[in-house]
């Protein structure tokens, strides 16, 4: 497999890891505590990452289509100035201006961990079994808009590192939030 595809499955794999270390010995109760008002709990941390799911379809239908149209190579691939930005900017921890995450892609309130923590692990699995799919085609040559914004496009090799820096995000404000209840319930 194509280095830059093998370290993203890693990265995923890293962040299943990740999940499960977050919700370790924690109850519902636990998943479900808010640091504040306006503040998300871990598992509505877990609900809006489980937004990728969304990204999904388009995905398997790039790397169809790359296939087809036989846009295909090994590396090292094209990346678009605007993403790379985009991609360090959402990357842990948080450096620049928070913004508010559309309606569409905000979470529940309280939304059950039992179903929410599953679905994410599921989606983890998923993401790597599209890397896996993508094996062999240019990441750089085929691009993909947001789901925010049809005129924001990268490419998906972009794509990609864009869900795991998301990830990576949403899971180091989910360990913030762990520690700060685990600090409160010692009070």
């Amino acid at each position: 497999m194509n280095p830059a595809l093998l370290d993203l499955e890693r990265q995923f794999q890293a962040i299943s890891s990740s999940i499960s270390s977050v919700v370790e010995g924690l109850t519902d109760a636990g998943l479900q505590w808010r640091p504040g008002d306006g503040k998300w709990s871990i598992v509505e941390c877990f609900e809006h990452l489980n937004s990728g799911w969304r990204v999904l379809p388009k995905l398997d239908e790039k790397i169809a289509g790359g296939r087809e149209r036989g846009l295909l190579g090994s590396g090292p691939f094209r990346t678009k100035l605007l993403g790379e930005i985009y991609i360090r900017g959402v990357e842990p921890p948080v450096r620049v201006i928070r913004v508010r995450a559309p309606a569409k892609f905000r979470p529940r309130p309280s939304p059950p961990p039992a179903e929410v923590v599953p679905k994410l692990l599921g989606l983890q699995r998923e993401l790597i079994e599209r890397i896996r799919a993508a094996d062999g085609v240019d990441l750089g040559a085929i691009t993909m808009s947001s789901p925010i914004s049809r005129r924001f496009k990268m490419t998906i090799g972009q794509w990609f590192r864009f869900l795991a820096a998301h990830e990576r995000r949403h899971l180091w404000q989910a360990n913030r939030v762990r520690e700060r209840f685990l600090l409160d319930a010692r009070r």
